[in-house]
């Protein structure tokens, strides 16, 4: 594998073996990998009850819309949320019922948002001062969208996917033109550890291939010939799953600033490693299951620990936060 796949793995690879705050531990990673081999999760779909499903523009439209805008996990715990739903559901299912109810925002209407009309779209208190910045950072997002699609797509959502070629690699590249979607961090080491190390992640950027995928099931707009090539997404929840089954070991104090609440920054050491390290360990799942005899792949992976991650269990403990546009 080469390429820009590769580039972020490796580099993952190397936070990893560098790191301070966070390790793999081999033995529970490799028993919770035979335990997922036993599992069997039901592959991902595209859920028409909590998202958007109409004419292909539409969904298209929709799967692009919402991706530019799915982030925001270090504020949801103010996030006001649908009954028994996640934050994430409160951002799609606020736009699925936009869409449903008015239709798809064109390029120009995108450019233009403003953060009040996002807040009422998503059903959320606009007296809340720290939500508000989400909501900027979400008209942010959007505004950068339109104004990408009118400069360099005529204003057509479909020229997204007609610059990608049936490629996720481009497609990642093509929306990482955008700033909000450039997830690229600078992993500061101890000076005898090396130089500063460039860490890609473009979570966003990757997941949109693979929403795509899953909302036209592999045709048309959701057809890409490298998409087993994604890596896990880098976020807050994966990592969290993999934590509490052992596979991941924090540092005693990173361990209990996340039990006590406290916002990780974005782009610090730790906040880093917290990504990196669980990226690598869906790569080292991945090869175990190969292993067993049950081929699989990082995006799958990643879905079935994503699914864990809802069990009550789970989230009855805290996982890290950090607020930033990236997840």
């Amino acid at each position: 594998m080469s390429g820009l796949f590769a580039e972020i793995r490796a580099a993952c690879a190397e936070v990893v073996a560098r790191a301070r705050f966070v390790r793999l531990d081999e033995q529970a990673l490799e028993g919770l990998a035979h335990a997922l081999v036993s599992e069997q999760a039901a592959p991902p779909s595209w859920d028409a009850t909590t998202h958007h499903r109409g004419p292909p523009a539409s969904t298209l439209a929709y799967v692009i819309t919402l991706d530019a805008i799915n982030f925001g996990s270090g504020w949801f715990p103010r996030l006001r949320k649908r009954a028994g739903r996640s934050g994430y559901y409160a951002i799609a299912m606020g736009l699925k019922d936009r869409f449903d109810r008015e239709g798809a925002w064109g390029a120009a209407e995108l450019a233009e948002l403003r953060a009040e009309q996002v807040a009422r779209v998503l059903d959320q208190e606009p007296g809340d001062a720290e939500l508000a910045e989400l909501m900027e950072l979400f008209a942010r997002a959007l505004n950068e969208l339109g104004l990408h699609l009118l400069a360099h797509h005529g204003g057509r959502f479909e020229g997204l996917i007609e610059e990608a070629g049936g490629s996720a690699e481009r497609l990642v590249v093509s929306l990482a033109r955008m700033p909000l979607y450039r997830d690229v961090s600078r992993y500061e080491t101890p000076a005898e550890a090396g130089a500063e190390l460039r860490v890609p992640f473009y979570k966003r950027a990757q997941i949109t291939a693979a929403d795509l995928a899953l909302a036209f099931e592999g045709r048309g707009a959701g057809r890409f010939r490298d998409l087993d090539q994604l890596t896990a997404f880098a976020d807050n929840l994966v990592p969290h799953v993999l934590r509490m089954a052992g596979a991941l070991r924090y540092a005693l104090e990173l361990e209990q600033r996340i039990e006590a609440g406290e916002l990780l920054a974005a782009g610090s050491a730790e906040e880093v490693e917290i990504r990196a390290a669980g990226l690598h360990a869906v790569e080292r799942l991945v090869e175990a299951s190969r292993r067993a005899g049950r081929p699989t792949t990082a995006r799958e992976l990643d879905a079935v620990l994503w699914q864990r991650g809802q069990r009550p269990e789970i989230k009855a403990h805290p996982r890290h936060r950090t607020r930033c546009p990236w997840y």
